[in-house]
C-alpha cells in the first residue's frame, strides 16, 4: 500500500502505528543526548495510543531505557537497538533476540578513533555502537575508513550509513524483524501496520509493513521533517477526539 502525500491521509481502518524516534518524532540534534521533546507530543501520542487501542510502538536505534527517560509510559511496546530488543508489553520483561556479541577490542578502537577527530562522539550500545559526526562533518571520511578497518573481513556486524553517523551493529536482527514480532502479538496481531521512519535502518521496517499489506512512510517525502510528522499525528489525534 503506498500512500503519497500522507499528512492529507488518515490512518487505513484498524491500523497499527510504529514509529521511529529521532528524526521522526523528535528533531535531530547535534548529540544524542541534546533531543528535545516537545510539550504537546506526549499528549498527542497517547490520545492516539487509546484511539488504536494500545496498538502503537516506538522502533529505534536507542536502548529501550532512552526511550524509557524521554517518552515514559507513552508506547505500549517499544523495540530497541534496532530490533535487538524488544519490550511488548508496558513494564514486561525485555526480550533479547540471540545474537553475536560485539568484540570489546571493536569498542576500544572506535573510541580511540572518535578520540582522533575533536566533534565526533562514541556512542556505546548493547551489541554495538554509532560513531557520531554531525558537529565534525569534515571527520566522516576518516571515521568511514576507520570502521572499515576496525570490523575487516567478517560476517557478523554490519556498518551501516546514518543521518550523520555510522552504526555498528550485529546482524540478525533489525527493524524490519523487530516489526514482524510486534505484529505477531497482540495487541498489534490482526492490524495494519503503519510504519514511519527517516533513515537507512528504517528501511528494513518500512519494507516488512509494506509485505504485511501495510504502509511503510519515509518522513523527508511524506511530511518533509519530523515537525511534519508531528503535525499529521496531532491531526489524528484530534480527530480521534472529534469522533
Amino acid at each position: 500500500m503506498i500512500y503519497s502525500g500522507a499528512i492529507e491521509h488518515d490512518l487505513p481502518p484498524r491500523a497499527a502505528l510504529l514509529l521511529d524516534l529521532d528524526g521522526t518524532l523528535l528533531d535531530l540534534a547535534a548529540t544524542p543526548d541534546a533531543v528535545r521533546v516537545p510539550p504537546g507530543l506526549p499528549g498527542v501520542l497517547r490520545g492516539l495510543r487509546a484511539a488504536l487501542g494500545d496498538a502503537m510502538a516506538i522502533v529505534t536505534g536507542r536502548p529501550i531505557e532512552a526511550i524509557d527517560a524521554l517518552l515514559p509510559g507513552i508506547a505500549f511496546a517499544v523495540a530497541g537497538e534496532h530490533g535487538g530488543v524488544i519490550r511488548f508489553t508496558p513494564g514486561g520483561p525485555e526480550e533479547r533476540a540471540p545474537l553475536p556479541p560485539l568484540p570489546a577490542h571493536w569498542a576500544e578502537a572506535a573510541a580511540a578513533l572518535v578520540a582522533a577527530h575533536p566533534g565526533t562522539l562514541f556512542e556505546p550500545k548493547a551489541r554495538g555502537f554509532t560513531l557520531h559526526y554531525r558537529a565534525a562533518p569534515q571527520a566522516a571520511a576518516a571515521l568511514a575508513e576507520g570502521l572499515a578497518a576496525i570490523l575487516g573481513a567478517q560476517d557478523t556486524h554490519l556498518l551501516l550509513p546514518a543521518h550523520m553517523a555510522f552504526e555498528v551493529k550485529p546482524r540478525g536482527a533489525d527493524k524490519g524483524t523487530a516489526l514482524a514480532a510486534l505484529m505477531a502479538r497482540a495487541p498489534f496481531r490482526g492490524r495494519v501496520p503503519v510504519y514511519v521512519g527517516d533513515d537507512v535502518t528504517d528501511e528494513d521496517a518500512i519494507l516488512a509493513a509494506e509485505a504485511a499489506g501495510g504502509v511503510g512512510l519515509r518522513v523527508a517525502e511524506a511530511f518533509g521533517d519530523a515537525a511534519g510528522v508531528r503535525a499529521w499525528l496531532a491531526r489524528l489525534a484530534h480527530g480521534a477526539r472529534a469522533a
